[in-house]
């Protein structure tokens, strides 16, 4: 197989790693909230919310030693065991306790932040300044299939259902588990790109520590201390850029919006009474509808990069309009307490009668908006940052889940109408202050381009 031809293959082999462990995870967390409500016992009070709350606080304080981990162990085993501690937040569900619950999700922040450093670091070494938005594209579309099969079987499992027995609950996440750790080994087939393939910039590590290949003369443990505090240097340095404090905005907003579509959405749909019995099932249908915005957003977005003479800008102002129509009809079709109504859920109207149909073109706008702003997140980064890739996907993760975990403590308190305020003005925010990164960029790569000739 050719160099190029390698390294497709190892974001495509990355892509359905991904898809399946997320078919599990993005199915929890959509489920979760819901399936706590109907759980009946005196030994547990967690609370959904609370616990991704928790999950997105400690993923962003671990992004900054993630970079040392995966700098130290290489990004191959780094996703593969950060894939296990996924796997046991799923399988806590089987027999859940309140300990056991909030351990797990301080385990899953700290794996959060590993994989998805690691993830940037093997994305950005298998691709160029050509293919790194088409590579950005086809993983974003294969990782958003997680969402569509995994729903899909949430709606097969619990169609008619009212309330969540016990045996619903254990017959699911069994599953779910099974599923996430196929995933952790699909990681092993991903190969390191012959050394003539990548770009001669690059020099971090792919499926081992560099370390391996230190020199004699200074002794291991030193190599690892060195190569663990230069990567924290180098995403510190990262995060106070001007191109790095420009996307903060625009990433942060998608911290919130991923709170938003990935676990307040669904609850709100599955407390709609006037939805009918199966409303819980709708959960499932929601999410398959986001999984296809996300999908049709990652393949053409992806696809059409060399084809767009225009930049990104033109698809994050997509994404934006698409999000603000997606907000206004949410805001008119789904009551206003939603989020926090108890299992029996809601009977109020909002200012329509409320609409299957709507709620689920909210759901796929969603989805498409998410993937606007993502899959051209990812291709800024990897390419404004492509010799420290590591630290700046780090620094990318770190805002976007800060943000992510405040969403989800304030979703504990807050009415729909005042969430989807803030996630207008954020919104809002985020994409005038990716306009500008943007421009920033294209003015460095022609300068760099006049400079070559």
């Amino acid at each position: 197989m050719n160099p190029e031809g390698k390294r497709l293959l190892n974001i495509v082999i990355l892509g359905f790693g991904f898809m399946f462990m997320f078919t599990a995870f993005q199915t929890c967390g959509n489920i979760e909230q819901t399936v706590i409500k109907s759980f009946n016992s005196t030994e547990f009070h967690g609370s959904g919310y609370t616990s991704m709350s928790i999950i997105y606080g400690v993923f962003s304080a671990s992004n900054l030693i993630a970079p040392s981990v995966v700098a130290v162990i290489g990004p191959q085993l780094s996703m593969f065991f950060s894939g296990l501690l996924y796997s046991g937040y799923i399988a806590m569900f089987i027999y859940p306790y309140t300990w056991s619950f909030y351990t797990a999700s301080v385990l899953v922040g700290i794996a959060a932040a590993v994989l998805w450093t690691a993830q940037g670091n093997v994305l950005a070494i298998n691709s160029s300044d050509s293919t790194i938005g088409r590579n950005s594209g086809i993983f974003w579309a294969l990782l958003q299939f997680s969402l569509f099969f995994g729903n899909l079987y949430i709606y097969c499992a619990w169609h008619g259902h009212v309330h969540i027995t016990d045996k619903d609950r254990q017959t699911v996440f069994i599953s779910l588990t099974v599923i996430s750790l196929v995933g952790c080994f699909l990681f092993f087939l991903i190969r390191k790109p012959d050394p003539e393939s990548s770009n001669s910039e690059v020099s971090e590590p792919l499926l081992q520590a560099e370390s391996t290949e230190s020199s004699t003369t200074s002794s291991p443990h030193s190599d690892l201390s060195s190569q663990a505090l230069d990567a924290f240097v180098q995403a510190c340095k990262i995060f106070v850029t001007k191109e790095m404090l420009l996307l903060s905005v625009s990433i942060g907003y998608t911290g919130l919006e991923l709170t938003f579509y990935s676990g307040v959405y669904g609850t709100c749909i599955g407390a709609m009474t006037r939805f009918g019995q199966d409303a819980k099932s709708l959960i499932g249908i929601s999410g398959i509808c986001i999984g296809v915005g996300e999908i049709l957003g990652g393949g053409v977005f992806g696809m059409l990069n060399k084809c767009n003479r225009f930049g990104r800008n033109p698809v994050v102002l997509l994404g934006l309009i698409t999000h603000f129509v997606a907000f206004y009809l949410i805001f008119l079709n789904i009551a206003s307490d939603a989020p926090l109504a108890p299992e029996a859920g809601t009977d109020l109207q909002a200012y329509i009668s409320p609409s299957v149909g709507v709620a689920l073109l909210c759901s796929f706008l969603l989805g498409l908006g998410d993937s606007c702003f993502n899959t051209q997140l990812l291709s800024i980064i990897g390419f404004l940052f492509r010799e420290n890739s590591a630290p700046a996907f780090a620094v990318f993760k770190f805002i976007q889940s800060i943000m992510a975990a405040l969403a989800f403590f304030y979703s504990n308190y807050l009415l729909l109408h005042w969430q989807l305020l803030i996630l207008v003005l954020s919104g809002f925010m985020g994409s005038m202050t990716f306009f500008m990164a943007e421009w920033h960029a294209e003015s460095s790569r022609r300068e760099s381009d006049y400079d070559s000739i």
